[in-house]
């Protein structure tokens, strides 16, 4: 069974809830850390913590359910102007890498928190979620700190418009942001100033970018892109159709 989309936390608040860290990363053989949930406000705040294998499928975020790395505790109340340690642990952190990763590359996660209504009011009992925040956890591969992403461009044209396709033959993320294409005629496209998305270790994600449907291309197509903080340039092929 695979979950959807979420709202992401980008920034360490949204609403009421404070997250700390945005992004977890476990060296290959820790085994334990914490995420901090801090309510600043002046009621309770009541939530689920759930984990999931976060693989790529389709050009397209998947989300598993997965015991590899488990959440304690699962539900949590946290009072006013305080903080909830949530614990995270991994299960398997002794044996080979996590369901559908590659045994040389970076496995990845996401924390789902879904904020949840206060008990006792109008529809609580359902599964209404007020809030949904998401938070990546990466664990090292065997390579550790030499591990690199290695991106190829593709610029799939079909039905819909434009995709931006960027397949990661690396064995760690690539976490893309800034994204502009430009050809030898000087022709420019910004796609976006800030973050776009993850291609994970081994895998591959598309997105949906503005370039016109009739837009021409003279001569060799090139991306520009922040890629881990770093900036990249590479070329990229255009295909129609897929």
């Amino acid at each position: 069974m695979a979950a959807g989309s979420w709202l992401c936390c980008g920034a360490a608040m949204a609403a009421t809830l404070q997250i700390s860290p945005v992004t977890i990363e476990f060296a290959a053989g820790e085994v334990a850390t914490g995420l901090t949930l801090r309510n600043p406000g002046d009621t309770p705040l009541y939530g689920q913590v759930r984990v999931f294998q976060w693989g790529q499928a389709q050009g397209d975020d998947v989300l598993t359910p997965t015991a590899d790395v488990i959440a304690s505790p699962p539900l949590i109340e946290i009072a006013p102007h305080s903080d909830q340690l949530v614990r995270l642990v991994r299960a398997n952190a002794s044996s080979s890498q996590g369901a559908g990763a590659a045994p040389d590359s970076e496995q990845s996660f996401r924390i789902l928190i879904d904020e949840l209504p206060t008990p006792g009011t109008p529809g609580a009992e359902g599964v209404t979620i007020r809030l949904r925040y998401s938070v990546p956890v990466f664990v090292d591969g065997p390579g550790g700190g030499s591990a690199r992403p290695l991106l190829a461009w593709r610029l799939v044209h079909g039905p819909q418009g434009y995709a931006l396709r960027a397949e990661n033959a690396g064995t760690k993320r690539a976490q893309i942001a800034a994204v502009s294409l430009f050809d030898e005629a000087g022709h420019r496209w910004d796609l976006t100033r800030g973050l776009l998305g993850y291609a994970l270790a081994r895998q591959s994600r598309q997105w949906s970018v503005p370039v016109p449907a009739d837009a021409k291309f003279d001569g060799q197509l090139k991306v520009r892109a922040t890629v881990n903080t770093l900036p990249l340039e590479g070329t990229v092929s255009v295909e129609q159709g897929g």
